[in-house]
């Protein structure tokens, strides 16, 4: 079995910053790509940024220059740098990875709320 948990979450006002990190753990002999996603209420779950094993990463348009996902493949950890906040990036986050011979895991969700 493989658990994915998240850290990071929380209150922040506009303009702010945020580190949220994942690590995964259990039975894990190849960590493929990683990723983000995120869902805010009545909306439907988005992919926010993702990233390969040799590192090439992808991001929503709404998130670009703002937002940096980064992976330590040693540690089977990826992070999400998330910068100049706005209220629209309220959303419960959830990591993914895809493992193995490419099975998909999520994490439980952590929430993050911009607001003044």
């Amino acid at each position: 079995q493989v658990q994915l948990v998240e850290s990071g979450g929380g209150l922040v006002q506009p303009g702010g910053s945020l580190r949220l990190s994942c690590a995964a753990s259990g039975s894990i002999s190849r960590v493929n790509h990683m990723a983000w996603d995120r869902q805010a209420p009545g909306k439907k779950r988005e992919l926010v940024a993702a990233v390969t094993s040799d590192g090439s990463t992808n991001y929503a348009a709404s998130v670009k220059g703002r937002f940096t996902i980064s992976r330590d493949n040693a540690k089977n950890t990826v992070s999400l740098q998330m910068n100049s906040l706005k209220p629209e990036d309220t959303a419960v986050y959830f990591c993914y990875a895809n493992v193995n011979r490419g099975s998909n895991y999520w994490g439980q969700g952590t929430q993050v709320t911009v607001s003044s």
